[in-house]
């Protein structure tokens, strides 16, 4: 089965009918897709089945439901399909719970490690910038960030998913506490303490390329 959601940017009720939909794709097991109504795609469906409006739900090329439909109607709609086994991400346009909690972290480090570089001197002190604040931009913003978006670009663009779920939010957990250990390490305790944040947040960076390498790897040659 293939169920495709058309959706617009400016559409106000369009995320709530995304959730609801992402939610039934990681329960059952159908092909599932969000479709911006302003691609060729989208564009193509509007013209074919002659929509008027958004949300629209399109189930195996066949208009069945425009508007929100509850978890209940979404459910019956899919009934018979088998339930999915393991997490994967549907592609969507609304930004998951976790890709938005890595891009707030990330803009959260970012305002720390500014004031930390203005109390140290700003870019370009006598002896260069103060290390620690380079750890607090690198780990806490650069590579939570880069998370965030890749998360959910890549499922979209690659149209292969990514492990989402506890998975996300465990490398969430892991990138936030190594920036926030390697900082108070290096900046009160000592090196050792120091250490033990690069290894957290090394274990999330690990973690973020067991999620992402199966979506980026090139898909194998159908055999002839």
């Amino acid at each position: 089965m293939r169920v495709q959601l058309l959706v617009s940017q400016w559409c106000p009720s369009c995320d709530s009918a995304e959730a609801v939909w992402s939610r039934i794709a990681a329960e059952r097991e159908f092909d599932f897709s969000v479709v911006d109504m302003g691609t060729p795609e989208g564009r193509e469906l509007v013209q074919r089945l002659r929509l008027k409006t958004v949300p629209a739900l399109v189930v195996d090329g066949e208009l069945r439901g425009v508007g929100v439909q509850s978890p209940e109607e979404a459910r019956e709609i899919v009934a018979g399909t088998p339930e999915r086994s393991g997490h994967s991400a549907p592609v969507g346009i609304a930004l998951a719970p976790a890709s938005r909690a890595h891009l707030l972290s990330a803009v959260v480090w970012l305002a720390i490690a500014g004031g930390l570089l203005a109390l140290h001197g700003g870019l370009l002190p006598p002896d260069g910038p103060w290390p620690g604040v380079l750890h607090v931009f690198l780990l806490g913003f650069i590579t939570p960030f880069i998370a965030g978006l890749a998360e959910h670009m890549i499922p979209r663009f690659m149209e292969r998913p990514v492990r989402a779920g506890p998975w996300s939010w465990t490398q969430w957990g892991l990138l936030n506490a190594g920036a926030a250990v390697t900082a108070i390490g290096g900046w009160v305790v000592g090196p050792a303490l120091a250490a033990a944040g690069i290894t957290l947040a090394t274990a999330g960076l690990a973690l973020l390329t067991l999620r992402l390498w199966p979506a980026l790897w090139p898909a194998a040659a159908p055999a002839r």
